[in-house]
């Protein structure tokens, strides 16, 4: 992929000591195909090295932050192909990854709105700090695909989340902004419209602070979330539902916009 597909994807711009990091794919609403968790790293990258930047900020164009993977393209995806990659993502285009790769530890706040589906709530609940428009509707997607919610259950507990998560993860129901707040998973809670304005107001508060002492906290906080978050995904990873017959039915049925047949536990 070129310089210029990727900046297309991806915007990045500082002001002052705050990088804006904005997904760019609104008219698929920001769903993450292998392409965007690859532009995104390389902004995120960007960012690390970055020494007008202290603090950065991911947010969405258009109506949502982001609907998830891209199903058409990483859920749809052969056998062959599966087993290869062993999973849905492509080749170095793993999002959990998207955190961990820092050399220089500088915190990041997510701002989503509209909605938040699957794997973009991994990212949200990855990111050090959130800050959600009002009537934000998240859902762990992986369950009703077949996948499992064991990893972002674990790290909504690492949030916080207490018995909430359990809910969510077993239900895979939609919840708003607001109950995530309520639960200790959301930081923050903004007016409507106000989400990238208050995230820059959270920015400011933290970049009033010396650096390299917010840095050292960011560091501790992601190796430890880094550490629970691949102990649970192991775990999922051993099962290989990404193989699995009721996985497959799930992803098909989305994509042609029906209710999947009943599923068989196979």
């Amino acid at each position: 992929m070129s310089e210029e597909d990727l900046d297309d994807l991806v915007h990045y711009r500082v002001e002052d000591q705050i990088a804006i990091i904005s997904l760019n794919r609104p008219r698929k609403l920001n769903a993450f195909s292998d392409e965007l968790v690859f532009a995104l790293s390389e902004a995120l990258n960007r960012f690390d090295t970055d020494d007008e930047a202290n603090v950065a900020i991911i947010h969405g164009n258009g109506r949502a932050f982001s609907s998830g993977a891209d199903v058409h393209q990483r859920q749809l995806r052969s056998r062959e192909e599966f087993l290869k990659l062993g999973g849905p993502q492509g080749r170095g285009s793993n999002s959990g990854d998207l955190f961990i790769g820092s050399v220089n530890w500088k915190p990041i706040i997510t701002a989503p709105h509209g909605y938040v589906l699957g794997l973009a709530f991994g990212i949200i609940l990855e990111s050090d700090l959130i800050v959600a428009e009002e009537g934000t509707r998240i859902q762990l997607t992986e369950t009703s695909r077949g996948l499992g919610g064991s990893k972002y259950w674990r790290l909504m507990q690492y949030r916080g989340g207490s018995t909430f998560s359990t809910e969510i993860a077993l239900t895979g129901r939609f919840f708003t902004a607001e109950e995530g707040h309520a639960a200790g998973i959301i930081d923050r809670v903004a007016p409507k419209g106000k989400h990238l304005e208050t995230a820059m107001e959270l920015a400011q508060q933290v970049n009033a602070n010396p650096p390299l002492s917010v840095r050292a906290t960011v560091r501790t906080r992601r190796l430890e979330m880094e550490r629970i978050g691949k102990e649970a995904q192991s775990q999922i990873n051993a099962l290989k539902l990404f193989l699995t017959e009721d996985f497959h039915e799930a992803a098909k049925a989305f994509t042609e916009k029906r209710k999947p047949n009943k599923f068989k536990g196979r």
